[in-house]
């Protein structure tokens, strides 16, 4: 008897260790699961509304614990944050990787354990997804088409009554205040932005392209210092997000320009201050960047994932163009007062 309680015992601390070391989910829906969810950084302005939005939800949903990390914008630490949520048995990750060009190696480590994840904001590329798909990996992707977010960008300047070419001269001189460069989002935030002009059949003229990480306070220096190099002749300022642009207001208003008399001024995200400032016409538009309906519809595919339904490979959550029009209609979505 002594000999069987013994193997019984060894049995079932082997289990507990088995559990502990990651091996696969082990709960079938939101209900009563262990999520991690690691977010690039947490200084970041729309990640904060994100993940806020995202970490309710799942409670909501009825997750049993939710556990979200800062990456601090440094790949290996956040790769070593997915690691120990593996090892600590999580049931699904959601991850806003640092750097999109580290989805392959971070999806062979979750592939590798049977832990389901969505990854969310920084879309990896088209191939990365079909591998997914090709090697039967639990990963998915949830997000906006920055596409669409760039596209509306142009479109908003190809709406005012001079097109956003101020001296008339026929030419629209704009600068580019980039995010990441090696960001999926900011390289077609960039591209569409400005095809959406040359569409509608305007000439345009590139006077600078910045990267600026996201960040205001680089968005400002970028800007002053451009237009202190092109003064007058910079007639549209592109930012990749309302962080940017944000710092690209203070640069301009320094300046003694003027959004919507002698310059115009586009951001991504539709942040409130944002929206505040598109409605005083310090800020000419924007694009809903919807986190709502990310952070939503990431849990209910990770939900799906531990149910043992099918999941694509992608999942596209909709912009929206804001401009003086649409602006309070946000704030309200977004319960500013």
């Amino acid at each position: 008897m002594k000999k069987i309680i013994g193997i019984l015992l060894c049995a079932a601390l082997l289990v507990t260790m088995f559990a502990s070391c990651g091996g696969g989910s082990k709960a079938t829906s939101l209900q009563g699961a262990k999520v991690g969810v690691c977010i690039y950084k947490f200084d970041d302005n729309f990640m904060t509304l994100y993940r806020t939005e995202l970490e309710k939800y799942l409670k909501e949903k009825g997750a049993a614990s939710v556990s979200v990390m800062d990456g601090k914008n440094d790949q290996a630490e956040q790769t070593n944050q997915i690691n120990n949520f593996i090892t600590q048995g999580v049931d699904l990750l959601i991850i806003n990787l640092v750097q999109s060009s580290s989805a392959s190696q971070i999806a062979d480590i979750v592939h590798a354990k049977g832990v389901p994840t969505v990854f969310i904001n920084r879309e990896p590329d088209k191939a990365e997804q079909d591998r997914w798909v090709a090697n039967n990996m639990k990963c998915t992707y949830v997000g906006a088409d920055a596409s669409q977010s760039g596209t509306f960008q142009g479109e908003i300047v190809t709406e005012l009554p001079d097109k956003g070419d101020v001296n008339g001269d026929g030419v629209i001189n704009y600068i580019m205040v980039m995010g990441d460069p090696e960001n999926v989002d900011a390289q077609l935030r960039t591209e569409y932005s400005v095809k959406a002009l040359t569409d509608a059949g305007l000439a345009v003229n590139l006077l600078d392209q910045q990267r600026g990480d996201w960040d205001q306070a680089r968005g400002q220096e970028i800007v002053a210092n451009d237009l202190t190099a092109y003064g007058n002749d910079v007639e549209v300022v592109f930012c990749n997000n309302d962080a940017m642009a944000m710092g690209a207001l203070q640069a301009i208003e320094s300046a003694g320009r003027t959004v919507g008399t002698d310059i115009y001024l586009l951001g991504v995200d539709a942040l409130a201050e944002a929206c505040t400032a598109i409605l005083d016409g310090r800020m000419t538009g924007t694009a809903l960047n919807d986190h709502f309906g990310q952070s939503h519809k990431a849990a209910d595919v990770g939900d799906m994932f531990l149910k043992g339904e099918k999941v694509d490979p992608y999942y596209r959550v909709d912009y929206m163009k804001v401009t003086k029009d649409t602006a309070q209609q946000v704030l309200d979505l977004l319960g500013v007062k």
